[in-house]
């Protein structure tokens, strides 16, 4: 396992890969990415998040069964870890404190 700390990118990968649970792989996290932020993004930066996240030992990978949709090709699959689940829930924790630190009325926009 190298390195503990993930970017903004790879974060939002680790969320979808847990909101699409066994449905998560290339493809289908790139449109979830894509539909929740709003953002564009490349299948080529999806697979290098997955596959940093899958070497820092964020999630785990498992190939599908072969389909004739894909024309016998198989799927790979990613989960969540417990340490990528745990790091999720620390960044989680880490956000909430921070704002909670922010005084009341710090982001109010005033007229000008």
């Amino acid at each position: 396992m190298k390195g503990t700390h993930i970017g903004e990118f790879e974060e939002l990968v680790l969320l979808v890969v847990g909101v699409l649970q066994s449905d998560a792989y290339g493809v289908a996290i790139k449109k979830e990415l894509e539909k929740q932020t709003g953002r564009s993004v490349s299948i080529g930066a999806v697979h290098a998040a997955t596959n940093r996240l899958e070497i820092k030992g964020f999630l785990d990978s498992h190939f599908s069964a072969l389909t004739r949709e894909r024309g016998g090709k198989r799927k790979k699959c990613y989960r969540v870890t417990l340490f990528g689940q745990q790091t999720l829930k620390n960044a989680m924790d880490t956000r909430s404190k921070l704002w909670g630190l922010i005084p009341e009325g710090s982001f109010v926009v005033k007229p000008g």
